[in-house]
């Protein structure tokens, strides 16, 4: 069995899944930017290992698994993989996501850097003795669009520190341990209307492109906080600077961006505003899901698609089955 790598993949992110595999496979990479190289990788494989497949790949009559190494999937063109392969991708990384979420809203209601910042100039700011009192968590509503995993991660968190939660997804479902009850995305007003906290946490497709727009934002509390750990383009890049320049929310917390650095780069604005001028915004460059955890956790489960591939077993995280799967 043949496993083909794109060349900007082997980059260290799946050095694990040979030490995971129980059964033989062969690791070929190829350079995607070479279509020939490309096209002779292709033709031989059983199985590849990518987060884009575009529309113009080269033929693929071998493929039977096309396995993402990440969960978001609008970068697969569906239509053009093969009818015999199926798409699979994998999560883990809502561990990290949760517990990013839970930091960015402990720094946004307590300020340890602020304070931290001051007294190493000799200022007691933030103490019984100077300035203001800071916030908690604890009372505060967390509003949760997109109720997946990483969504009820966050809950299982946030319950802890005492936070109310509500949530909205568009697979609306009965109470659990952590919510109520998970509305439909009719509840997003409403939700939008009642938290301090709004973590977008669903997946970028036409349905929900720009689902945070002027409206949305403005109908936030003034004081409430938006964290986006998907996709940019959920949120309307210029209504979200906006309410946060002109102070119609209380601010941002951004892990996901509208532009990205070309491949093999890593300087490049994150926008296409001036977001770093804002004082009201936390940047961090995708970075909430990227632990130290999640490279064994991801590479385990990708060689396990590959057993079960050669074994003829039912493979787990199924996006799109192959044809007559």
């Amino acid at each position: 069995m043949i496993l083909l790598i794109k060349k900007t993949d082997n980059d260290g992110r799946l050095a694990l899944v040979p030490e995971f595999l129980k059964t033989k496979w062969t690791i070929e990479v190829a350079d995607s930017s070479d279509k020939a190289e490309l096209a002779a990788g292709l033709a031989g494989a059983d199985a590849m290992v990518s987060m884009n497949w575009t529309a113009d790949m080269p033929p693929a009559p071998r493929l039977k698994l096309l396995q993402l190494p990440g969960a978001g999937t609008d970068d697969i063109a569906f239509a053009s993989v093969p009818a015999q392969s199926s798409v699979c991708n994998v999560f883990e990384h809502e561990i990290g996501i949760s517990e990013y979420i839970l930091a960015g809203m402990l720094q946004w209601a307590i300020g340890i850097p602020r304070m931290d910042a001051a007294l190493r100039e000799n200022e007691w700011f933030g103490s019984h003795l100077s300035g203001p009192r800071h916030g908690e968590l604890h009372g505060q509503t967390l509003g949760i669009v997109g109720y997946g995993r990483i969504g009820r991660e966050v809950a299982r968190r946030a319950m802890a520190f005492g936070m109310s939660i509500l949530a909205c997804s568009r697979t609306p479902r009965g109470a659990d341990e952590f919510v109520g009850r998970v509305a439909g995305m009719d509840g997003l007003p409403a939700l939008l209307a009642a938290a301090d906290f709004i973590v977008l946490a669903l997946p970028l497709d036409a349905s929900t492109a720009g689902i945070i727009g002027t409206g949305e934002l403005e109908s936030m509390k003034p004081t409430a906080v938006i964290i986006n750990v998907a996709r940019g383009a959920l949120i309307d890049e210029r209504a979200l600077f906006d309410a946060c320049k002109n102070r119609r929310i209380g601010g941002a917390i951004i892990d996901t961006w509208y532009r990205y650095p070309h491949q093999g780069e890593t300087v490049s604005a994150p926008g296409n505003l001036p977001f770093r001028e804002l004082d009201n915004i936390i940047m961090t460059p995708h970075a909430s899901g990227w632990t130290e955890g999640l490279k064994p956790r991801r590479c385990r489960l990708i060689a396990e698609n590959l057993d079960r591939l050669t074994k003829g077993e039912p493979l787990v995280n199924v996006v799109r089955p192959a044809s007559g799967a």
